[in-house]
């Protein structure tokens, strides 16, 4: 199973949580998509390549919330600077909506 088309990332998911330095939750992320060529005055870049990350790989794991299911998605997704680097992706379809908006996204362990 892969995200429709119409998967959504939120600008202020990205600008205020994925690239916020001084988030608490979202710093570590921020540095992480940093170090691979993603920034802030670019956010679209990012939401962009998440986007064809949850609709070009496969599903892995479906949770069900109170709010509906929530999908995690695994693969490399396409940086700026030309590397691969693998991550996660979650997204949830929530209840009376027509696509899944994206949650979070974190780093993979790289594969020995």
């Amino acid at each position: 199973m892969r995200l429709p088309d119409a998967a959504l990332v939120e600008r202020a998911k990205v600008v205020d949580y994925l690239l916020n330095a001084a988030h608490r939750y979202g710093a570590s992320k921020a540095r992480f998509f940093a170090q691979f060529g993603f920034r802030v005055g670019a956010w679209e870049d990012l939401a962009l390549v998440l986007r064809e990350h949850g609709r070009q790989n496969e599903v892995v794991r479906v949770k069900q919330t109170g709010f509906g299911p929530r999908y995690e998605v695994e693969g490399e997704l396409t940086a700026p600077d030309g590397r691969r680097p693998r991550i996660c992706t979650v997204w949830q379809l929530d209840e009376g909506q027509p696509a899944p908006r994206l949650i979070t996204a974190y780093p993979l362990e790289a594969k020995q």
